[in-house]
């Protein structure tokens, strides 16, 4: 509860007890002066209001961190009623000396006693229920911060695998080059730069852990240079992208990682290219596909990058991916664009 709903909430607490405390006056015909009960109400109105400032002033109930016991809430009661009773000697007092109009019908002694025992108990008791409605306020918000960092530590866990597992790769791949055409390696050691910047850039928050659709294509065309310098025609990529969904919304190295996933687990030779496809389906979804073909003697998959891109989509838009291995011998994954 806000501080403005709060101030809100005892002045509507206060206007409705004092009216409802004399209304007895205005339903029973005794030709008591309208005026007078007006005065009545505004000073059980103004008397109320007092009450709640005193006691929130020795007993707190508005603020979370106060724990109102048994005997707090039995002095904060006599409290209230020794205050509301002083009160009440003060409006005699502006009656007798200031000619403040005052009820004096029988009806009006009689049930002062029990208005102020009422008003007394409606004083604490709403402070009761404010503490506890700010302390339940509390536990939820420490919960969903709790909740928050934990998601925030399973994505940091998902994202530090994931970047020793490009950067292995990597340099495998700088290796050759450097063995085999040193002028090469010089150029993608100037590409890998970029690529391992962007891979590295830190993002705790989870909220700035996605990026759109055209920033993923924009990395991935640098990722694409790094791969046709080592294998040159023997890999091919096509793109089929709905210009309207560039600004769609996906996990950082979504595509990377399923590009990377084809090109570690597929022959890539003049014998057998590898062609890669990189298409949005319809509004929500965008297709990675390439065709199957395993490398020789090549180990079984232990699905270590498909299942962090699995668990960043739970993690981040509690979605999930789409496998299939088509037919007609294309392996195909689908990720969801939001």
């Amino acid at each position: 509860m806000t501080k403005n709903k709060y101030i809100l909430f005892k002045n509507a607490i206060s206007l409705l007890v004092a009216f409802t405390t004399n209304l007895p006056e205005l339903i029973v015909p005794n030709n008591v002066k309208w005026t007078y009960v007006a005065d009545e109400i505004l000073f059980t109105y103004i008397s109320i209001l007092i009450l709640f400032i005193i006691n929130e002033k020795i007993f707190r109930p508005n603020s979370p961190a106060t724990n109102l016991s048994k005997i707090k809430i039995l002095a904060s009661f006599v409290v209230a009623w020794i205050c509301n009773d002083i009160l009440g000697q003060c409006f005699v007092f502006l009656n007798k000396y200031y000619g403040l109009p005052v009820l004096e019908s029988t009806m009006h002694v009689y049930t002062h006693p029990i208005r102020d025992f009422i008003i007394s108990s409606i004083v604490v008791t709403t402070g009761y229920l404010i503490n506890q409605n700010l302390k339940s306020q509390k536990i939820m918000v420490e919960n969903q911060q709790l909740k928050t960092e934990n998601l925030k530590n399973q994505y940091e866990t998902l994202k530090n695998q994931l970047n020793p597992h490009m950067l292995f790769n990597s340099l495998n791949t700088l290796y050759a080059l450097v063995r085999e055409n040193p002028d090469k390696a010089q150029d993608y050691i100037s590409q890998l730069s970029k690529v391992m910047r962007y891979t590295l850039k830190q993002d705790s928050d989870i909220e700035r852990s996605t990026i759109s659709l055209q920033e993923e294509l924009n990395f991935i065309n640098s990722y694409i240079y790094l791969l046709k310098m080592r294998f040159e025609d023997n890999i091919s990529f096509v793109f089929d992208i709905d210009n309207s969904l560039l600004m769609k919304k996906i996990p950082r190295m979504a595509i990377q990682l399923l590009v990377e996933n084809a090109v570690k687990h597929n022959e890539i030779s003049n014998r057998n290219p590898l062609h890669i496809t990189i298409r949005t389906i319809d509004d929500e979804t965008l297709e990675v596909a390439n065709n199957l073909q395993p490398r020789r003697g090549a180990t079984t998959s232990t699905g270590i990058g498909l299942n962090n891109l699995r668990k960043r989509y739970r993690l981040l838009f509690n979605k999930d991916i789409e496998i299939q291995e088509k037919e007609n011998n294309i392996f195909s994954v689908k990720i969801p664009l939001t």
